[in-house]
């Protein structure tokens, strides 16, 4: 027989209570994560002019970057691609959140923009070899996680679809970063030309094999409001999207958005474009954009390197090896030589002691000879 069992304030035991206290786990760790904080690392990508301040600054509410300076047409004609990391601290209703935007400027910006995307791969693969140092390091208590987990790849809305440079960037950071692609600067186009753009974008993602940051499933116990919502967003993607951090007047209440000749671009209306269902994207999966990252990228990377890391250790040991099979070889070779040697001087000694007998034996043949005569 088998029962629950509990044990009250007094110490006595109550085997027909059935609450014990496990419940009350989740709170701790709600607790303990919003005394921590929490950190997110964003990298935005993509040619100047496409509006990622604009809608960083939207999303977040913040002004990141106050006192930048736009580079003229003779400046980007060289300009190599920056990486500029600004990290600002962002509190709301207790909870503190450490948001790192990583900017790219330069980006496709010069004359010869081949491999321009080299210097974004390195800073990725250095923020793993950071974060695997100190993982490896003897205080593990508190480490800083800048690894990066989400790229917001911006795609201009003018044109047909995704560029090369986009594609070959695309291929080369799928395997390291969660990319995110975001149509920019959506209200230059109709309803009819962002439905096209997206199916466009979508078709030659698959057919050159990219993979981008899927949304994951819900769970069978979700409700059907949280369905229906994942659902949208998944829809959305590529995520066509207009900032602005300017407030408008429309019809007695304030809006931010764009004032147009023909009418007002309000950014927070999912009528107009997607700005709403990207951050509740990013809001809703941030802790999934983590878990990704740790668990599939970055182990791809420490795999990667521990593999590397054995690699050189066995070259090293065969060569090693190598080495003293070399020198034991020619330890045997002088071995063997001396033998022969030796060989050669014992019998080149019974040679001598031979031709000695038989010249003593013909002197005393002579003195025999002599005596008889």
């Amino acid at each position: 027989m088998t029962g629950k069992l509990s044990i009250s304030s007094n110490g006595s035991n109550e085997s027909n209570q059935s609450y014990v206290g496990f419940a009350n786990l989740p709170n701790q760790v709600h607790r303990k994560f919003v005394k921590k904080g929490f950190e997110f690392t964003l990298m935005v990508l993509g040619e100047s002019g496409l509006g990622k301040s604009t809608l960083i600054n939207s999303l977040f509410l913040t002004d990141l970057y106050p006192e930048r300076q736009i580079a003229s047409a003779s400046e980007k004609i060289r300009k190599t691609v920056n990486i500029e990391a600004s990290t600002v601290e962002i509190e709301e209703r207790g909870v503190k959140l450490r948001l790192t935007i990583v900017d790219t400027p330069g980006f496709g910006d010069s004359i010869n923009s081949t491999e321009c995307y080299n210097p974004i791969i390195k800073y990725i693969d250095d923020q793993f070899e950071r974060f695997l140092n100190d993982e490896s390091g003897l205080n593990r208590r508190n480490i800083s996680d800048n690894r990066v987990h989400c790229c917001f790849h911006f795609i201009a809305p003018w044109g047909h679809g995704l560029k090369p440079l986009d594609l070959e960037c695309m291929k080369a950071l799928q395997n390291k970063v969660n990319i995110v692609p975001i149509i920019a600067k959506a209200d230059t186009l109709t309803v009819g030309e962002v439905k096209r753009l997206k199916t466009r974008i979508i078709k030659e993602l698959s057919e050159h094999n990219i993979q981008i940051y899927r949304i994951p499933d819900c769970d069978s116990d979700e409700d059907e409001e949280f369905k229906t919502q994942n659902k949208q967003l998944k829809d959305a993607i590529p995520f066509a999207v207009v900032g602005s951090s300017q407030t408008i007047e429309v019809r007695g209440r304030k809006v931010r958005g764009r004032l147009y000749p023909w009418g007002v671009v309000e950014v927070e209306n999912v009528e107009h474009n997607d700005f709403l269902k990207l951050r509740s994207m990013l809001i809703t999966h941030m802790q999934d954009l983590q878990e990704v990252t740790h668990e599939v990228h970055y182990e791809n990377f420490r795999s990667e390197r521990l593999g590397s890391h054995n690699n050189s250790r066995r070259l090293k040991e065969n060569r090693d090896l190598n080495e003293s099979n070399s020198d034991d070889i020619m330890s045997m070779d002088k071995d063997r030589i001396l033998k022969e040697k030796e060989e050669e001087l014992r019998k080149m000694q019974e040679m001598v002691a031979k031709m000695q007998a038989q010249m003593m034996q013909a002197q005393l043949s002579e003195q025999n000879k002599a005596v008889v005569n």
